[in-house]
């Protein structure tokens, strides 16, 4: 019995419609992701990158290597970033607990509140999400966890 589950290829190893229209609908959720990520940095005072790199360090202390890899950019704009955070009191430099010689970038105290405000104040997720049962936010978290995995 031949299947009736479509591939996501057709037999010349391009995508099939359905595919494409998934890829489409994904970058078309990112983008608007990264628009109301930006407002809502914004409205902080903060560019993108310094909000994504103050969320990141509310997670734990980083070095600055590590934070450029988890940003994907050079160590030297790293720097500045963490700067600038720095001047402002959301992030502060201090020893690396295994080795005193190294440095990591923290949160400070008002560092975590900053980035917990920016998180609630993003709309753009929360207002579709609510229009969704909570078997379909689990079925969609799971989803994007075995597209992730």
């Amino acid at each position: 019995m031949a299947s009736t589950t479509s591939t996501p290829q057709d037999m010349t190893g391009h995508p099939d419609p359905l595919t494409l229209e998934v890829v489409e609908l994904i970058g078309e959720v990112v983008a608007r992701f990264h628009e109301d990520y930006e407002s809502a940095a914004a409205e902080h005072s903060l560019t993108g990158a310094q909000a994504r790199l103050l969320s990141l360090l509310c997670l734990e202390p980083l070095p600055m290597r590590r934070l450029a890899q988890q940003l994907k950019c050079e160590p030297s704009n790293v720097t500045g970033i963490v700067d600038r955070l720095e001047a402002r009191g959301l992030v502060e430099r201090r020893p690396a607990p295994a080795d005193r010689r190294v440095k990591v970038a923290a949160a400070t105290a008002e560092g975590r509140e900053v980035a917990r405000s920016l998180r609630e104040s993003l709309r753009f997720a929360r207002e579709p999400l609510a229009g969704l049962s909570e078997e379909e936010r689990v079925a969609l978290r799971d989803t994007l966890r075995r597209m992730l995995d």
